[in-house]
């Protein structure tokens, strides 16, 4: 039988491993999706790669599944971080989970000048990074973050990743991305924009290099995408 469900699970994986399912999982596959004992489902824990398992015992208040072979290794992301300024619930919510599927190794939400949203739920965006990777067949689920300041994380910020800053002052200019190597992040700015403040502390530092994403205006969930797809197509692990 062919498994098609794919799970998540903070549990080791391994030929014969014994695997509890939560009761969320089990009710789910049970009543839900309506599978049996001896159904076959995949599991991911984002360490052990992708394993295909079999439902050893199955019932609405908990199951457990038998790793019988690994279908995947485990496939890390390129060293990419994505920062972003929250914005409206379903549109941050798009924010993550495209950022899972294209693949990134860290999600940053920040707090900058004009971000509309001045907190979020990270333990919601966690668990939606969670179902994206569920969906897209990744292996890997990728840190969502609490929300910090812009000024606190630049404070920090290592010497040796590069920050492409998208410059919304660049518009119209080509949408161009060098080759680089190394650790690397991609900052996308708030529905308003950076402030005069911020855009000076970026533009003085020497590792951010300011991004221009074409002629048109995007939308701050759009223009995620289209940096995560100008990095990863020029430096990341769809060359």
């Amino acid at each position: 039988m062919d498994a098609k469900i794919r799970l998540y699970v903070d549990q080791l994986l391994a030929s014969g491993q014994a695997v509890r399912l939560s009761p969320d999982q089990a009710h789910y596959l049970t009543g839900v999706m309506r599978l049996g004992v001896g159904a076959a489902i995949l599991l991911f824990n984002g360490r052990d790669g992708e394993w295909r398992a079999t439902l050893a015992a199955a019932g609405k208040r908990g199951a457990i599944a038998t790793c019988d072979s690994q279908t995947k290794p485990l496939h890390l992301p390129p060293d990419l971080w994505l920062l972003f300024a929250p914005i409206k619930k379903a549109r941050t919510d798009f924010i993550v989970e495209k950022a899972v599927e294209l693949g990134v190794a860290r999600i940053l939400p920040v707090q900058t000048r004009h971000t509309n949203s001045e907190r979020i739920r990270q333990d919601r965006l966690q668990a939606h990074a969670v179902e994206a990777a569920e969906q897209c067949g990744a292996t890997f689920v990728p840190e969502v973050a609490d929300l910090a300041p812009l000024d606190r994380l630049l404070s920090t910020w290592p010497g040796d990743r590069r920050l492409y800053w998208c410059d919304e002052t660049a518009l119209g200019q080509p949408a161009t991305l060098t080759p680089a190597q190394g650790p690397a992040a991609i900052l996308i700015g708030p529905e308003g924009g950076f402030s005069a403040a911020e855009s000076a502390r970026l533009g003085a530092r020497p590792n951010v290099t300011p991004l221009s994403l074409g002629p048109r205006i995007l939308r701050a969930d759009t223009a995620a995408v289209a940096a995560l797809t100008l990095w990863q197509a020029t430096n990341g692990d769809w060359r």
